[in-house]
């Protein structure tokens, strides 16, 4: 059974809808896609530090409190700290020997029946107009290691409440925040074998293009052919192979 959240989550959503309901119009469709009856993992595209509190907006408020894989030097920080920790949020430990721990805590969230809400790529995306870029594996890890669904769910606008990189809101005036939810990635073929770099590979990029497409559908407009890579060759983007 999914767990309660507490009264502080409770109380610090309220104060977060509060708050993105006063600035934004809501455009949000697919709540019907959000499974009730079992855990799962609710994946975004990221475009802004605005992109958390827009994809809470809408899984909080179609009954799924959601819960964040967020970098660790975020809960030692002297506000936001104490709020992710009081949010039951999951510090991720990026290059050190404690990496794993985010995705065994993941993993035992999700058994539990709770779900978890994540960025694939790990990090602002890179390309220049904002489409989703070649994404981390750690989605595909906990999905096929739990076999629980992946939700993908669509954003744009946020960027217009904060730009990318930005520091101030610009609430002024409100803003349309389109949130589309699809129906889970199709992984059942990769599912009960061997998690080798190449399946998680096969089914991060199956995740990524499904987000991929679904932005271009909000978007009216057409995806680059080659998703932005920040690890290969460069390429005529400005981005990598």
């Amino acid at each position: 059974m999914p767990t309660q959240p507490t009264r502080f989550y409770r109380g610090g959503a309220r104060f977060l809808q509060g708050l993105v309901t006063a600035c934004t119009r809501k455009d949000w469709h697919g709540a019907e896609h959000l499974p009730s009856d079992t855990g799962f993992i609710a994946v975004s595209n990221h475009m802004t530090y605005a992109d958390p509190i827009t994809l809470a907006h809408f899984l909080y408020n179609n009954g799924h409190p959601p819960r964040f894989l967020a970098k660790s030097s975020l809960f030692e920080a002297p506000v936001i700290g104490p709020i992710l920790r009081g949010f039951d949020q999951i510090p991720v430990y990026r290059g050190t020997s404690r990496a794993a721990e985010a995705v065994e805590a993941g993993v035992e969230v999700l058994r539990r029946g709770d779900m978890i809400a994540m960025f694939p790529e790990g990090t602002l995306t890179r390309d220049p107009d904002l489409w989703p870029m070649v994404a981390r594996t750690g989605v595909a890890r906990m999905a096929l290691s739990t076999g629980v669904p992946v939700i993908p769910v669509a954003q744009w606008g946020a960027q217009r409440l904060l730009p990318r990189y930005g520091k101030l809101l610009r609430p002024i005036p409100r803003k349309t925040i389109t949130v589309v939810a699809g129906p889970p990635v199709d992984l059942d073929d990769l599912r009960g074998g061997e998690l080798d770099t190449a399946t998680l590979r096969v089914a991060t990029d199956r995740i990524m293009a499904t987000l991929t497409s679904m932005v271009a559908e909000i978007r009216g407009e057409t995806p680059p052919a080659t998703p932005f890579d920040m690890r290969g060759k460069r390429d005529g983007r400005g981005g990598a192979r």
